[in-house]
Parts: C-alpha cells; structure tokens; sequence
C-alpha cells in the first residue's frame, strides 16, 4: 500500500521540531518501533495482494498480524513514555527491552489494543448491512465491555501514578466515550457509537499528553528527562514548522473530511 504525499507530513514535523526526543525514541525503542513498522508493511501487501491470490487464508492471517503488533506495541511504547524510562545523562536510553515490557506497558498495549479494535468493529458497523453488520455489532458490544475495563484499568493507573487535575477530566471523558459507544452499539447507532469512541481516542490522547507536560520522556531520574525545552529545535526552525503545520493541516483535514464524505454510504454485496 503506497504511503500517500500528506501521511509525511507528521513524520517530517517531529524530528524537526523535537530532533532529541526522536533521536532518543528511536534508539531506545528501536526493536518495538521496527517490529510496528514491519507489521505494517505486512498489513499493506495483505491489503494489495489479498484480492489477487487464490487462497486468502495466509493473507488473512497477515492481516490480522499486521493490524493487532501495531495496535498492542504503540501502547507499550506510550506506556513507557510516561511512565519514564531509564535514560543516562546524555539522554540515551540506558535501559533493556524487557524494561520496557513491564505490567504497566503491557497493561497500556491491551488498552490500546482493545479500544482501537472496538473502533475498527463499530466502524465496520457503520459502513455495512446484513450479516456483516451484524456480527461487527455484536463483536463491537463485547468489546466495549472489555475496552471500558481495561482502559479504566490502565487509566486510573496513570492518573494515580502522574495525574493532574486536568487530564482527570480528560481520563472521564475517555471512559463516558467508551461507554456511550457501548450504549449507542446496543441501540444500533452506528454513527454516534463511532463518535463516542473517536471522542474517547482522542481524551486518551490528551490525558497521557497531558500527563507528560512539560516533559516530551521523563527518565527514572528526572534531572535527565527530556522536555519541551531541551529537546526542542531553535525558535527560528520551530516559527517555520508552525507555519507549515498551520498552512498544511487545514488541507489534510479537508481532504480526510472530503473522502469521508464521498464513501459515507454504507457497503452491499451488490
């Protein structure tokens, strides 16, 4: 699956603006980083060749591999991220790859894992009819049980762990998000479950962001975490990154918004 010209962008921001905390990132976690990018490419060639082989068992394997490393390791990866990870006076990562599959990561992957699947099942929901329909709405409702558990679990966690009294907020409207996606799947409200849950992804997000302010990784001794200061770029780069971001995004926004408007209806067998 050919990676299109806007998906860059992120990936060109980053290391500009934060060339210490993407250098540290991805030598520290290199192999978890390496293993999300292989299941990824794996996921893209199922998606490309799956239609052209006669047998679709292996590609369907491959798909689903290729969706769940990714989906289980970004968690584990930000999971770490905020708890803090051993980092040395020269803001290297200092530690080991079984440091960084401790309970709490792993307990951060499952909840990723299971709030993003929910959001994949309640997609599917919404863009379907018949017996497919079906059967993502009664897979999105046992989900939904297990992605309030686990993601209550490894929310709470944090918020007990480095919680402030903002991201509390953020962390409640995560779990109300899940729930009324819950809710909404019970009712047959694909779409107000699908913008419970996209509500509830991005209250994750803001909480565990949250939580790290100021610091962009915070070490295990904190005179060596990494912040929004040190690890940043100069002003002039971080002014030209501002300006590109604020002139790009719009356009990226717009254009997700015009595709999802093109395919808003749902798929037939027909």
């Amino acid at each position: 699956m050919a990676v299109r010209h806007h998906d860059r962008l992120p990936l060109l921001v980053r290391p500009a603006a934060f060339p210490e905390w993407y250098a540290t990132l991805f030598s520290g976690f290199y192999l978890p980083l390496f293993l999300i990018l292989l299941a990824l490419i794996l996921r893209g060639v199922a998606l490309e060749y799956r239609s052209k082989s006669d047998g679709t068992r292996g590609w369907d394997r491959a798909l689903f591999w290729g969706s769940l490393v990714p989906a289980f390791l970004w968690g584990v990866a930000f999971a770490n991220i905020v708890h803090g990870v051993a980092l040395d006076a020269r803001h290297e990562y200092a530690g080991t790859l079984l440091d960084l599959l401790n309970p709490y990561a792993l307990l951060g992957g499952a909840a990723t894992l299971a709030l993003f699947t929910l959001h994949g099942a309640v997609f599917l929901a919404l863009r379907t009819e018949g017996e497919l329909r079906e059967a993502a709405a009664r897979v999105a409702r046992r989900l939904g049980l297990l992605a309030l558990v686990i993601g209550g679990a490894f929310l709470l966690v944090t918020q007990l762990d480095s919680g402030k009294p903002a991201t509390w907020v953020t962390a409640a409207v995560a779990a109300v998000g899940v729930a009324g996606a819950l809710a909404a799947t019970i009712r047959g409200r694909d779409g107000w479950a699908f913008t419970a849950n996209a509500v509830a992804i991005v209250a994750v997000t803001a909480t565990l962001f949250g939580n790290l302010w100021p610091d962009v990784m915070p070490a295990l001794d904190a005179v060596h975490s990494l912040t929004v200061d040190n690890a940043s770029s100069t002003p002039y780069t971080l002014t030209v990154m501002t300006w590109v971001a604020g002139m790009f995004t719009p356009v990226v926004l717009a254009y997700q918004a015009w595709t999802y408007w093109v395919f808003r209806k749902r798929l037939t067998a027909s």
